[in-house]
């Protein structure tokens, strides 16, 4: 399984060291890949350094300068959450070329999409049984740094893997109603998810949400899973479909 560990779910370090002490719980029943962003931890890293971004189309316009440092601080916290959960290893798109692509468009400068994965690699490490915990950091065929959205790198992951996949967010699924609780949907299909864009009912955030749960179907993930990253109590249920929302073809 592949799971998508976002930058809000890891604002506050005793939530993020209670999450990554049920990645090792649940590390006993299957494989486990952690594809991680980390937004805050960019902007604060920006902030330090009196640099300013903007966004366009969603996405962060990534120049040299900022790509710089979105490299050092994914990479230090990849090595953070792999000390945390130990029997793990920190790792980027620049390992044995694990995450390769390209840039999107130009005026985007080094932001990127992944195009293939070094699965090799991946399954030579949970062989060894050591978890593997991927920076949305890509390269391009120049050996080039990629600044990749975290949700559309993991789902590259989870598709070339087979694997399912679960985006720990900062709700708890897709609501019909939101918020009333009556309304989270247990299960939708992409027509579901194609109608609930179309009607209103899956708006705002939600939609990249469900759009990179989509990807990853395309991919030849076998579902995906959208669930709270926000309690510690809810991962291993939401994997075993207990709680949050699994999407599937």
């Amino acid at each position: 399984m592949v799971i998508k560990y976002g930058g809000n779910a890891m604002k506050s370090l005793e939530l993020r060291r209670a999450i990554t002490q049920e990645i090792s719980t649940l590390r006993s029943h299957l494989d486990v890949v952690i594809v991680h962003g980390g937004g805050p931890v960019i902007e604060q890293n920006l902030q330090a350094r009196n640099i300013t971004s903007e966004f366009k189309r969603g996405l962060r316009v990534t120049t040299p300068e900022i790509m710089d440092v979105t490299e050092q601080a994914l990479t230090r916290l990849s090595k953070e959450l792999s000390q945390d959960l130990e029997n793990a290893i920190g790792l980027s798109g620049r390992d044995m070329e694990l995450l390769v692509g390209q840039t999107i468009a130009e005026d985007l400068g080094r932001a990127g999409r992944i195009n293939t994965v070094n699965t090799d690699l991946l399954r030579k490490l949970l062989g060894a049984g050591i978890t593997p915990v991927i920076a949305c950091v890509g390269i391009d065929e120049n050996g080039e740094a990629l600044n990749v959205n975290a949700d559309w790198a993991a789902g590259a992951v989870a598709g070339a893997l087979n694997a399912p996949i679960l985006y720990l967010t900062d709700v708890d699924g897709v609501y019909t109603n939101y918020p009333d609780p009556a309304s989270l949907a247990p299960q939708l299909t992409r027509a579901d998810i194609e109608k609930g864009i179309q009607d209103g009912w899956i708006a705002g955030g939600m939609i990249p949400k469900v759009e990179a749960a989509l990807h990853a179907l395309d991919k030849g993930a076998p579902s995906a899973t959208i669930s709270s990253g926000m309690r510690a109590d809810v991962l291993v249920e939401a994997v075993f479909g207990q709680s949050g929302t699994k999407i599937v073809p």
